[in-house]
């Protein structure tokens, strides 16, 4: 199970990952974009980060909820409607819940997913962040079809993230203002798909953290 304390805990520590790697994904987005992923992610997550004690009582979709609404109305660009679509559409797959099993945990993935999808109309190889979120997804759902638990799930999960995040720099980008440059976008790893990554990621830490 995973609990709603991890819950809160997973949104301190990918706001703390992307602190770390503003400067990294300033420097990626400067490449094909507006040079401005990581300074706008920062902003958005520095002020979740804030909000985190206001919520420490609440159930997990109503974190979630709050995590979208101030993503929302606190990140500029393409990111905060993106990431704001995929909380709240997490926050509706777990209404009401204080922990969540395998199965709550791939819904929540899913509809994060599928919200992105919706809202930003991009297809797997359009290299953005639905080209690891996508397979991160489907790997998640394969494991616990498999009877694997969330630690061994998410580990799936987050080994298909990295392989696919670095499939993201062959490929031109079709979508965003990468897009305008055409075969110039090929060869750079797209900052959408790695801070997606580390989403993923600081989630898995977490719940390993707990394991041990």
């Amino acid at each position: 199970m995973v609990t709603q304390a991890q819950i809160l805990q997973w949104l301190q520590a990918y706001a703390t990952e992307i602190e770390q790697n503003k400067a990294y994904l300033t420097e990626l987005d400067a490449a094909i974009g507006d040079a401005d992923h990581g300074i706008n992610m920062n902003r958005g997550f520095k002020k979740v980060s804030a909000q985190l004690p206001t919520v420490a009582d609440k159930d997990i979709g109503s974190i979630l909820k709050t995590v979208s609404m101030t993503l929302i109305s606190s990140i500029g660009g393409a990111s905060g409607p993106l990431y704001g679509t995929w909380f709240l559409r997490a926050s509706t797959a777990v209404v009401g819940k204080e922990e969540l099993t395998e199965q709550d945990v791939l819904e929540l993935l899913q509809a994060g997913l599928d919200g992105v999808l919706q809202r930003g109309k991009a297809q797997l190889g359009d290299k953005t962040m639905v080209d690891v979120l996508s397979p991160a997804v489907a790997a998640f759902r394969q494991a616990v079809g498999e009877n694997q638990n969330t630690v061994e799930a998410m580990q799936q999960a987050v080994e298909a993230a990295e392989r696919e995040l670095q499939e993201t720099i062959p490929m031109q980008a079709k979508k965003g203002r990468a897009s305008y440059l055409g075969e110039r976008s090929v060869g750079h790893q797209d900052p959408g798909g790695t801070s997606a990554y580390l989403m993923l990621k600081s989630l898995l830490a977490v719940l390993e953290n707990s394991v041990e």
